[in-house]
């Protein structure tokens, strides 16, 4: 359920797109110093993007410096992290142990079990920094197993618990902005979660297992509707961006909430069509 808020890498200026690298090299950084190596491997776009959003948003003092990376060995990268950089890195280990988790549940899978089991000394260590996040997490992750286990289709409903634990994660403290980030980050974690069910409605058909989309796949207008949907879960996230008060990477941030977020569903519509003829 990661990986949709992303660039749109050729609307981009270089100098954003230079600057967007350096904020994922960052949290790639912030994840290894705070969580060793099997953190890295955690590492997603869509906590990238609220990185980014905080960190301009807050202005901190940031550490900008070059490193090698194994990926990339035949050129230095440049890295720039901060603070909220090191919180998202704590909400990365959160989300990707609880998506183990129910790997596990669901699959029995041995390499989610394994991979759950390195992390949980970093989960119990965030759990110790975030126990009000992780509690409201989990919640929320129960109640959309519930539903599943349900086959619930209502979409406002059983997506509505994902955007509140995006929600959550984009609130980093209680002050002016904390309303307008929840409201942001709630319709863009209902987006990310129909999004997700879009893509992967015909393998769960052929699985069958949940998936909120599985009788209006059929319609006629499916992808249609589809989009309208997403198309109104953005429109409200964006209102409550374009509250804050944002001045630095405002362009960035604005490529991808805009911009970006549709590259993959473009992609998804273009594979269909090939499929199809």
């Amino acid at each position: 359920m990661f990986g949709y808020v992303v660039i749109n890498k050729p609307e981009l200026k270089i100098k954003d797109f230079d600057k967007y690298q350096e904020y994922y090299c960052g949290l790639c950084q912030s994840l290894k110093q705070n969580h060793g190596r099997r953190g890295q491997l955690t590492l997603n776009y869509d906590l990238n993007f609220v990185g980014i959003l905080l960190s301009s948003l807050y202005e901190p003092e940031e550490k900008q410096y070059w490193i090698r990376c194994p990926m990339h060995p035949f050129h230095k990268k440049s890295v720039r992290t901060n603070q909220y950089m090191d919180y998202v890195s704590d909400m990365n280990i959160i989300l990707t142990y609880f998506k183990l988790e129910d790997d596990v549940l669901d699959e029995n899978s041995l390499k989610s079990k394994s991979f759950k089991q390195l992390l949980k000394k970093d989960f119990q260590r965030v759990k110790e920094k975030y126990p009000k996040k992780v509690d409201t997490i989990k919640y929320h992750l129960d109640q959309i197993h519930v539903l599943e286990q349900k086959h619930c289709l209502d979409l406002d409903e059983v997506s509505g618990h994902f955007g509140h634990i995006m929600a959550s994660i984009c609130v980093y403290q209680d002050d002016i902005f904390k309303e307008d980030l929840y409201q942001m980050g709630f319709y863009l974690g209902k987006f990310i979660y129909l999004i997700d069910a879009f893509e992967d409605v015909e393998e769960d058909i052929k699985k069958q297992t949940y998936n909120p989309f599985k009788e209006k796949f059929k319609d006629e207008h499916f992808q249609e509707d589809c989009f309208h949907l997403l198309e109104m879960m953005i429109s409200n996230s964006s209102f409550y961006f374009e509250k804050l008060p944002l001045i630095e990477n405002v362009e960035l941030l604005r490529n991808i909430i805009y911009s970006g977020i549709w590259t993959k569903f473009e992609l998804i519509k273009k594979k269909r069509m090939e499929e199809k003829s």
